[in-house]
């Protein structure tokens, strides 16, 4: 499989950062200059950072592990979702619930009755005047929004990866919380140490995050195709790893 060269993520726009001003402590290792006032990204630590994310990935698929996508702000929105839905694993585009992780069980009702109402000639729906009706429905298309993406997650993900660590910081305060292992494209406005996989690159263009997760789902899809004919075991999330264009903007 061919592998994201230097030059492809040049040609992304993956280097630019947001302005110095911005700079988290904690990232000014993976800065290697400044221009203009904006910090511009090592992108060797980009592609070793993706490389130690795609080992751990495709070891957590390999086990029949699961993994949840999370990228609510624009840019990430319709590269997430499609590329959740190439690979077969969920995704959460929308808003972020407070609880989605860490109240799982109170999640996993309120999909249960989506999946209730979403279900033909169901008695729910029996002898009931136009206006409940109407008010059912209104409940199965706000239900349909908030679990798009998770109606079908029976269990808490393997592993979570975020595009921005900033914009969902409360995701991955309920994944650390969890010990669920936090693969995350981070940009240099934010903390690496929040996540367990961090790579460095610019969070504001669609072409960096399409490439960046475009390359995640193939390996997924490949350890997937490869595990076809192993005899696996399920994963835990207890088997936790060490952590190991700005134009856009």
């Amino acid at each position: 499989m061919q592998k994201i060269t230097k030059e492809d993520l040049l040609n992304s726009g993956a280097h630019f950062g947001h302005v110095s001003s911005k700079t988290d402590p904690n990232f000014k290792d993976f800065v290697v200059s400044q221009k203009n006032g904006i910090d511009i990204i090592n992108l060797e630590d980009t592609i070793n950072g993706l490389e130690k994310a795609l080992n751990f990935i495709s070891s957590i698929v390999q086990r029949n592990g699961e993994i949840l996508f999370v990228g609510t702000k624009k840019h990430a929105k319709d590269v997430i979702q499609q590329e959740a839905d190439r690979c077969g694993m969920f995704y959460v585009v929308e808003r972020w619930l407070g609880g989605t992780l860490t109240n799982f069980s109170t999640v996993k009702k309120s999909i249960k009755r989506l999946h209730s109402l979403e279900k033909e000639g169901s008695a729910i729906f029996e002898d009931l005047t136009k206006k409940e009706l109407l008010k059912l429905n209104r409940e199965k298309i706000k239900l349909s929004d908030q679990h798009r993406g998770i109606k079908d997650m029976k269990k808490l993900p393997n592993a979570i990866v975020i595009v921005d660590g900033k914009t969902e910081s409360i995701a991955i305060q309920e994944a650390k919380k969890l010990e669920i292992p936090i693969i995350c494209i981070v940009d240099s406005n934010t903390d690496p140490t929040l996540c367990d996989f961090p790579i460095p690159a610019n969070d504001d263009s669609i072409r960096t995050i399409q490439l960046i997760i475009n390359e995640i789902v193939n390996t997924i899809v490949s350890s997937s195709k490869k595990d076809e004919s192993d005899d696996n075991t399920p994963v835990e999330n207890s088997d936790k790893a060490v952590k190991g264009d700005k134009k856009d903007k």
